[in-house]
């Protein structure tokens, strides 16, 4: 065989080579054709750039390749998916006008909105909330809260409703909002109004191996990574010092990091648990056994460690009924002084209609911080709809603004790689993230990104990790918690 193509090639060369070509045109159309259609959406796939897929009856195509989780459907992360243009059909229909707008809550910077359901030819997509005449958020669903207000100051607000073909309604009643003179928003007790948050790592990877005691005081919440899965029970955490680390440190305990959590707790530290992280993740499934093994083997952990609460650090989805009930339940048990932090990703903030938002809805009143991992993240959509890439004042500045049109100032936090080898991109040095507070609660230190209001009791900045912070002789935290005490 190899000896007649080889004849062939030497009498023949110029038709054998173009026979090649067209044989590999030919073999690479169907691929080229076909390979960027995948059908309907779908959480757990992974596509590509270009990709194509339909979500209520609407086409989008992929601008950046991913893993889709729940949550990330393609009308709530526009920094993943982009609307075909003609994907929504010919309709010129609008939708019916919003009825019912009424203002369900106050608090000194937010007014939370609800409204009945439109109704189209085709189907609504969101909705346009207007403060006088100019827009100022766009959801999907029938609820909203509009942020970044000024305390004891009335506002008019209305909504439209549009569809997926761009078809906008008539702007519904007006109503008109007070907001109250002060804010008491979120759970944790005596925690500073601006806080800095830290990781403390129970594993051994390159930083630091650190006992809990050898925290500087900079950090006002420490956070012990992570709890485990029981393998043997489904739902159920545990968790002790991790043997590794044990060692490196020269035999640390767990009742050495017990006193050590209480001599925090003594210059009025809070010290809390995480669950999730990058590889971790808990089965909340099922009401029973998963989350009732999941209350009382979180609920014995806080016990036993003396513990001042809970993060949520799950990037790999999550049951949100029942996930919402099972803090409830810990909260109820711990406490008034309960702390709930979060510690969603940066695309987990895109849309307010994500799981996390989900959560954080549910459990608002008791939530202390939110610190958004900006990090590790591609181009991401700010509150302008333009694409910032991280690791600059604008990506923090620009994505947290989008975050405050749902979530209250008092209660978001901007987290960031204390050193660039603590996070695979998007390290900004320590004065940058001064810069984005700065610019954020008072105006002053922005880059090209102008905040469309200013945030004074922002409540702070986190950092992945202490540990890694420790490498640099904790830069991170002795540049920026000065700054925080200087705040408004």
């Amino acid at each position: 065989m190899i000896r007649s193509l080889l004849t062939i090639r030497r009498h023949n060369g110029r038709m054998l080579s173009l026979l090649l070509v067209l044989t590999l045109m030919t073999a690479l159309l169907p691929a080229a054709a076909f390979a960027a259609d995948r059908g309907a959406w779908a959480p757990n796939v992974s596509y590509a750039v270009k990709d194509t897929v339909t979500y209520s009856g609407v086409t989008y195509q992929a601008i950046q390749a991913h893993t889709s989780l729940v949550g990330w459907e393609p009308p709530h992360v526009p920094a993943l998916w982009d609307q075909i243009e003609g994907g929504g059909g010919g309709d010129t229909t609008a939708p019916s006008v919003p009825a019912n707008l009424t203002a369900t809550g106050v608090t000194s910077s937010s007014v939370s909105l609800s409204w009945s359901t439109s109704t189209d030819n085709v189907g609504v997509t969101g909705y346009v909330i207007y403060r006088g005449s100019s827009p100022v958020l766009t959801v999907s669903g029938t609820t909203a809260t509009v942020s970044g207000l000024a305390a004891s100051t009335s506002y008019v607000f209305s909504v439209a409703a549009k569809d997926a073909a761009g078809n906008t309604s008539a702007a519904s009643t007006q109503v008109t909002a007070t907001t109250s003179p002060s804010d008491g928003g979120g759970g944790g007790g005596d925690v500073p109004d601006h806080t800095l948050t830290g990781y403390w790592q129970n594993f051994v990877n390159g930083a630091t191996n650190l006992r809990l005691r050898d925290v500087p005081d900079e950090y006002d919440i420490i956070v012990l990574s992570f709890a485990d899965m029981d393998t043997s029970r489904p739902g159920a955490v545990t968790f002790n010092v991790d043997s590794s680390l044990s060692s490196a440190l020269g035999g640390y305990t767990n009742a050495d990091l017990i006193s050590d959590i209480k001599a925090k707790q003594a210059k009025g530290k809070k010290v809390i648990i995480s669950i999730g992280g990058e590889r971790g993740n808990i089965d909340l499934s099922t009401a029973s056994p998963n989350v009732s093994n999941f209350v009382e083997s979180m609920s014995g952990v806080i016990s036993q460690f003396g513990l001042d609460g809970l993060d949520v650090d799950l990037e790999h989805g999550m049951n949100v009924p029942n996930l919402t009930s099972a803090i409830r339940q810990i909260q109820q048990r711990v406490g008034s002084d309960f702390v709930l932090t979060m510690a969603p990703q940066t695309i987990d903030m895109q849309s307010e209609n994500t799981t996390y938002m989900q959560l954080y809805k549910n459990l608002k009143d008791i939530t202390t911080v939110i610190n958004v991992q900006y990090y590790n993240s591609g181009c991401m959509l700010g509150r302008d709809g333009k694409c910032y890439p991280q690791g600059n004042v604008d990506f923090l500045t620009a994505l947290s603004d989008l975050t405050l049109q749902w979530v209250s100032p008092s209660q978001l936090g901007i987290g960031v790689p204390a050193t660039s080898n603590a996070a695979g991109g998007g390290y900004v040095d320590p004065s940058v993230v001064n810069n984005a507070l700065g610019c954020l609660a008072t105006g002053s230190g922005c880059g090209s990104y102008k905040p469309v209001a200013k945030y004074p009791d922002l409540r702070g900045a986190m950092t992945w990790s202490v540990n890694w912070d420790a490498t640099s002789g904790y830069r991170l935290a002795k540049t920026v918690k000065p700054y925080l005490e200087r705040m408004p």
